[in-house]
């Protein structure tokens, strides 16, 4: 075994130039369809989780005193609530309109990549 060669042709292959491969390519567009839904859901959950919080520190007394305040902590808490709740239902509609852009793109790729293989 000449492991010489081995060895050049690994460092030949880092200064090779770089062929980006069609399933790279896949990849990045099938994470491009993904990213704004994503995006939006983290960035929607976790204030809607803070604004619920914030309900619940008014709604037990930690923050604030008095019944106004309860009042008040009840209904942000709610807001938040409902915001937690229909996160996910516009995650699915967000994704879904980002699938359906991007379609077209990811199916041509995708069979290209099958009819090479093959």
């Amino acid at each position: 075994m000449n492991t010489d060669k081995i060895v050049a042709e690994s460092i030949a292959k880092d200064y090779a130039p770089k062929d980006t491969s069609k399933i790279v390519a896949l990849k990045k567009l099938d994470r491009k369809a993904k990213s704004k839904a994503n995006i939006f859901a983290y960035t929607f959950g976790v204030i809607m989780a803070l604004v619920l919080g914030v309900g619940m520190c008014l709604a037990m007394g930690v923050i604030g005193s008095g019944t106004a305040m309860m009042v008040l902590g009840i209904i942000v808490g709610v807001v938040g609530i409902i915001g937690v709740g229909v996160n996910y239902p516009i995650y699915k509609k967000l994704l879904e309109s980002g699938k359906k852009q991007y379609a077209t793109d990811i199916l041509r790729l995708a069979k290209e990549i099958s009819d090479k293989a093959e």
